[in-house]
C-alpha cells in the first residue's frame, strides 16, 4: 500500500497505514537515540555524571521550541520528552552499571 501524507488521506485505512509506518520510523529513530545513550554510558567518567538536570532542561526546551516552530502541541511534546529523557537516563544508568559493574 502506498503511504499518503496525512492531508491526502481520505479513508481510515490510509490514515492507519500512515500512522503504522510512521511508528516504525519513530522506533528506528529511538533505537538510534538509545545508541547515543550507550555511548554516553561508555564515555562518562562516573555514575553521578549520568543525570544532568541542566542538559535535561535544555533537551526538553529544544523539543518544545521545535514543536512550536512546527505547529504541534508544545505541552504534549514537552511531556513526551520528559518521559523520553527520564527513560534515557534510566537506560544509561543501567548500561553504565552493566559495563562498569
Amino acid at each position: 500500500m502506498t503511504i499518503l501524507p496525512g492531508p491526502q488521506c481520505t479513508t481510515m485505512t490510509e490514515v492507519r497505514a500512515g500512522v503504522d509506518a510512521l511508528d516504525r520510523e519513530l522506533v528506528a529513530l529511538l533505537a538510534r537515540r538509545f545508541a547515543y545513550m550507550d555511548a554516553a554510558a561508555r564515555i562518562k567518567p562516573g555514575r553521578e555524571a549520568v543525570r544532568d538536570e541542566g542538559r535535561k532542561a535544555e533537551v526538553i526546551a529544544n523539543a518544545r521550541a521545535a514543536a512550536v516552530a512546527m505547529g504541534v502541541p508544545e505541552d504534549v511534546v514537552a511531556e513526551l520528552w520528559e518521559r523520553l529523557v527520564e527513560g534515557s537516563i534510566a537506560y544509561e544508568l543501567a548500561r553504565f552499571d552493566a559495563t562498569r559493574g
